[in-house]
């Protein structure tokens, strides 16, 4: 008999929650479309896919003709369906019945939507903790797949993982399949005929061998160059022609073999992602030291040996990595508490929504792909948690002022609302407000991100060019290094300063220090007081928040000869789009938000018709005013680019005896300019 290997093919695609429409027809028109067009033509061809449950809703409604391909493939057993939470979150970092319920949504989803309730489930980004086996067990998933890293990782060989195996958490079984890292590269970038040759390779390797693949399906046309490669030139139908044609390779669906064959074993993973992620999850310096360590392998040709017991760090080293992504996370937790804390018929579908879009992966992490870095996608969380909050204060209300450590850093915050507006002021010394929600607009103005350190600025440094890249194929986005905008040095440079509202400066004879040990000398609901001292003198700061308006005093005594410069880093979701700009006292437009601007005056407008809204600044006296855009640079599968994160606003005024008073009132609506 001839020796075969199962193929076991699966593609994954996903959008974040809150990406915009265009982006997503985009992928549909150059990858999703395509795909099923090409699937739909070979019934022979088995596989499996998972289409994330946001991505899901916004294809059926938008392009029903096409999903009704992926409708009829399963119908006619050539489809397998992947389950996953309905959300994409990572199941790790939400809580237990968060984790069941966003599984089983999703499953009930694609019963009713498509026909097919899943046995297996796809594990955003491959991150895996043993303790997310029961909540997968318990929401009726039989099979999930990981990287074959993780198994390398757990003391398997290469050779042993062309099967699947069983661990158990508590007593509860799941079964693991390994994804194979040498399919992932060749997939679809080498050729077509040479991945079929590598397939025919493992045939008869061992008894029910199996070669597992899965992987993102914006690998077929959306990642650069993958679009004329995958469909133009034909990689993806000589593909299938090529399997189909090969008497040594099955294509078979997970279901089918997982019925079939039986497990290899018992196996214990450890927590980890794929290699990647794990690299991206260190800070800069530990970054670099592990790079350091992986290309002196390569050189001494150990590498591939050495793999397993090279790590970086986990995926929740991101909440330790970037306060604002803790900060999210932390928000998000005290929310998912309060929704658990209702009696069950308070807990309605518009909370359960709300909470469960606050949990989307996307906006909590950074690499090269993942959102930290793009406003929109951390918007939608705070959309979500914004409302989510509102909605809660409607069914169980809480008290204004209360303090505690919201995100467990080890400084305390102190939480103070209106009816229309929410501020929560860090204790740091700061003095500053670190989330300023307005209710009704749903938005958080202090979603901001601070510049900090990255490994891959040595890249922007080094102002690289090209991708390395050997043979006939095309370069996967790991190997390309392009540039998308052009990045100045003073892009790069680290904020010491934390991002928010109301964040001061002392200046004196061209010296400018940051007011740093502000103590906390009283508060109450709706109003803050802090002191600081300076030389001889002191600031005294009251932040006092009412109806639509926050405002801060500031009195100082025994100060003189310097100024005051008090910074607001506001979160415009217009950016540098062409739809904010800056207005005066007399409703006359005096630029853009992606322009810098320099004014003295008490008032200054910003109207965002993204937003749907306008802030308008205050001040008791003319102050000097400096606006800029406040950018980042990052890395994406596009390359090195430039992302506007803030509306920087300076304020400053000279010392005297007579208290100054700043404040930000919120409206709902654009000004008709």
């Amino acid at each position: 008999m001839t020796k075969t290997v199962s193929l076991l093919f699966g593609v994954h695609a996903h959008q974040p929650v809150g990406n915009f429409p265009e982006v997503i027809d985009d992928a549909h028109l150059r990858c999703y479309r395509p795909f099923l067009q090409t699937l739909h033509r070979f019934p022979e061809f088995r596989f499996a896919v998972h289409f994330s449950g946001w991505l899901l809703d916004y294809l059926l409604q938008k392009f029903p003709e096409d999903m009704a391909l992926l409708r009829e493939m399963v119908a006619r057993g050539q489809v397998e369906l992947f389950g996953a939470g309905d959300t994409e979150p990572v199941l790790a970092v939400i809580p237990e019945q968060d984790r069941i319920g966003q599984l089983t949504r999703f499953s009930d989803k694609l019963d009713a939507r498509l026909g097919q309730r899943p046995q297996g489930a796809w594990l955003t980004e491959r991150v895996w903790e043993a303790t997310v086996v029961p909540s997968l067990v318990d929401a009726g998933i039989r099979y999930v797949t990981v990287d074959d890293y993780h198994f390398l990782c757990a003391g398997k060989e290469a050779g042993q993982l062309d099967g699947y195996y069983t661990t158990e958490e508590g007593g509860k079984p799941l079964d693991l399949f390994p994804i194979s890292e040498a399919l992932r590269y060749r997939i679809p970038f080498a050729l077509a005929h040479e991945v079929v040759d590598y397939l025919e390779g493992l045939a008869g390797q061992s008894e029910n061998a199996a070669a597992v693949y899965f992987d993102d399906i914006e690998k077929f046309g959306i990642w650069p160059e993958t679009y004329e490669w995958v469909y133009e030139k034909g990689w993806l139908e000589n593909f299938i022609r090529g399997v189909l044609a090969s008497e040594k390779i099955r294509p078979r669906t997970y279901k089918e073999y997982h019925d079939q064959v039986k497990t290899r074993g018992i196996i214990y993973l450890p927590t980890t992602s794929y290699i990647e992620m794990n690299e991206w999850t260190l800070p800069a310096a530990a970054a670099a030291k592990y790079a350091d360590l992986v290309a002196r392998e390569k050189d001494a040709g150990r590498y591939e040996e050495h793999k397993p017991y090279i790590r970086g760090g986990i995926w929740k080293n991101f909440f330790s990595r970037y306060p604002e992504s803790n900060w999210m996370h932390k928000r998000m937790l005290g929310l998912s508490l309060r929704v658990a804390q209702l009696p069950s018929d308070q807990r309605t579908a518009d909370l359960i929504d709300d909470l469960y879009e606050a949990q989307s992966n996307d906006a909590y992490w950074h690499g090269l792909f993942g959102g930290l870095y793009l406003p929109h996608l951390r918007r939608a969380v705070y959309n979500a948690i914004v409302r989510l909050e509102a909605g809660l204060d409607n069914i169980a209300p809480r008290k204004a002022g209360h303090r505690g450590d919201l995100d467990k850093d080890g400084v305390d915050e102190i939480c103070t609302f209106s009816k229309e507006l929410q501020a929560i002021v860090k204790l740091d010394g700061h003095a500053g407000v670190c989330e300023f929600d307005d209710y009704r607009l749903n938005h958080n103005f202090g979603d901001t991100l601070r510049r900090q350190a990255e490994h891959y600025f040595e890249k922007i440094h080094n102002n690289a060019q090209g991708a390395e890249h050997a043979g006939d194929g095309i370069a996967s986005a790991h190997d390309r290094v392009a540039f998308k905008h052009e990045i100045f040095p003073s892009d790069l440079l680290a904020d010491d300063r934390p991002s928010g509202l109301f964040i001061d400066s002392w200046i004196k004879e061209n010296e400018h220090r940051a007011v740093r040990d502000y103590e906390l000398i009283g508060y109450d609901p709706a109003s803050m007081q802090f002191q600081a001292v300076i030389g001889d003198g002191t600031i005294t700061k009251t932040i006092t928040l009412s109806g639509n308006r926050i405002g801060a005093q500031y009195a100082a005594s025994k100060l003189t000869g310097g100024s005051v410069s008090v910074r607001f880093m506001l979160a415009m979701p217009c950016c540098d789009g062409y739809a904010g700009r800056y207005a005066g006292s007399g409703a006359n437009i005096l630029g853009g938000f992606g322009a810098p601007l320099e004014v003295k005056a008490e008032r200054l407008i910003l109207d965002d018709g993204v937003l749907g809204g306008h802030l308008i600044f205050g001040a008791s006296r003319t102050v000097s005013i400096h606006a800029a855009p406040y950018f980042t640079a990052s890395q994406s599968e596009a390359g090195f680019e430039k992302i506007m994160q803030a509306v920087e606003i300076t304020v400053q005024w000279p010392v005297d005896d007579r208290p100054v008073s700043l404040w930000l009132e919120v409206n709902p609506g654009n000004l008709q300019l």
